[in-house]
């Protein structure tokens, strides 16, 4: 009988351990989850708090593509001209502390313009009728002022896109004969052209015949590209020039400030139904470029006023003509004696 009082006694008390050990079991593992709520609390809802590692996110996120350090990438089509002019950018920002990457020989204008909205570049020169008529497919406008104002809204609206200041001079296409060609036909002005498209070979960039401002001057004067003898793609460089010297066509498609027309003596025709837009040159930027980096277009602006057509002819010449010499050199030397280099 004791033993089995003793017994229950013993299991009771053993019974009370257990209870109250459990009691201070869950207490104690309670207090680590009470104490580390608050903080995960407070981490979460305090910018004061904000670890390192959350910091640079939020700058990234907001920060201008590329970065301020990133290197300005300057494009340019496949011609002479634009090569020069990709080099001026290109080299009058350097010499003002900026990084460049070059990104010339893009092709033709919806190769150059799409780049530069994927942003593959960050800038390229353009021309002003090129962009109304073959990038934002509207009518020609005569008026240079009201040209620039309808670019600068329409590519800041649709692309992002900024136009700053164009330069001077104006390369318009053209036709260009021999002086022999112009005698024997008698040529004078397009409609004369024209008149004779059954007589006359004509040579020019492929693109030529499918452009806007190509209908827009079939319409004005009368015949098409396909009413000439027939129409050789002979690019937009030398070519042409070679052709026309060696009398495998009759005419070509030239533009105003190729430095051939004036070493080759050539004679440009009329145009006299103004057909052709003003086609200055501008640099074409990108709005986030110029947001981190605004002294681009300033340093770019500088440009315009000091790029005439004799200017631009001589440039194109020196690197065309018989010298033959590399458009990174031309574009130096010109900045240089204007005074845009150290």
């Amino acid at each position: 009988m004791f033993s089995s009082i003793t017994t229950m006694r013993r299991l009771a008390l053993l019974l009370t351990l257990a209870l109250l050990l459990a009691a201070c079991g869950q207490a104690s593992s309670g207090t680590p989850a009470a104490s580390t709520a608050p903080a995960a609390s407070t981490d979460a809802t305090a910018p004061a708090v904000a670890t390192d590692a959350t910091a640079p996110a939020a700058t990234d996120a907001t920060a201008p593509a590329g970065g301020s350090d990133a290197p300005i990438r300057v494009g340019s089509k496949n011609f002479t001209e634009m090569y020069i002019m990709g080099e001026l950018y290109a080299q009058l920002l350097e010499a003002n502390g900026l990084t460049v990457e070059r990104a010339f020989d893009l092709g033709a204008t919806p190769i150059a313009h799409s780049a530069v909205v994927q942003g593959d570049i960050d800038l390229y020169p353009e021309y002003t009728s090129t962009g109304l008529l073959e990038v934002l497919k509207q009518e020609p406008i005569s008026d240079p002022a009201e040209l620039l104002s309808t670019l600068r809204s329409e590519y800041e609206q649709q692309f992002q896109l900024t136009w700053l200041d164009p330069s001077a001079f104006n390369n318009t296409n053209t036709f260009a004969v021999t002086k022999a060609t112009a005698d024997r036909l008698g040529l004078k002005t397009y409609s004369d052209l024209f008149g004779k498209a059954a007589e006359v070979r004509l040579g020019g960039p492929p693109e030529f015949p499918d452009r806007q401002d190509t209908a827009n001057l079939e319409t004005i004067y009368g015949a098409t590209i396909e009413d000439f003898q027939e129409y050789s793609q002979l690019g937009t460089g030398s070519l042409r020039y070679d052709a026309l010297k060696n009398g495998d066509v009759d005419a070509i498609v030239a533009f105003g400030t190729d430095g051939r027309i004036r070493a080759d003596e050539l004679v440009l025709l009329d145009d006299d139904k103004s057909a052709y837009p003003t086609y200055n040159v501008a640099p074409v930027v990108r709005n986030d470029l110029l947001a981190r980096t605004p002294q681009v277009s300033e340093l770019l602006n500088k440009l315009g006023p000091l790029l005439t057509d004799e200017a631009m002819q001589t440039l194109n010449y020196q690197v065309d003509g018989p010298d033959a010499r590399e458009p990174a050199d031309v574009a130096r030397e010109f900045l240089q004696a204007s005074g845009l280099l150290p």
